[in-house]
């Protein structure tokens, strides 16, 4: 049914690995002040609106959060 390929879509080869620079970079994206957070809390809260517009609002900004991630 699924056959999935992991395959990258650019060659990478680390020469120099840092930690610490791979840390700052995970904390960015899952970290409590995150993209990846601040889109779920976006999203999340959407179910909670009490307007559509809002609601709507609410999961265009959840969606683009989630789009800066890539």
């Amino acid at each position: 049914m699924w056959n999935y390929d992991r395959k990258l879509q650019y060659p990478i080869n680390i020469k120099n690995p840092n930690a610490r620079a791979a840390k700052v970079i995970i904390s960015q994206y899952g970290g409590p002040d995150g993209e990846l957070g601040a889109s779920l809390r976006y999203l999340s809260q959407r179910y909670s609106a009490p307007y559509r517009d809002v609601a709507g609002l609410l999961t265009d900004i959840g969606t683009e959060e989630l789009v800066q991630q890539n």
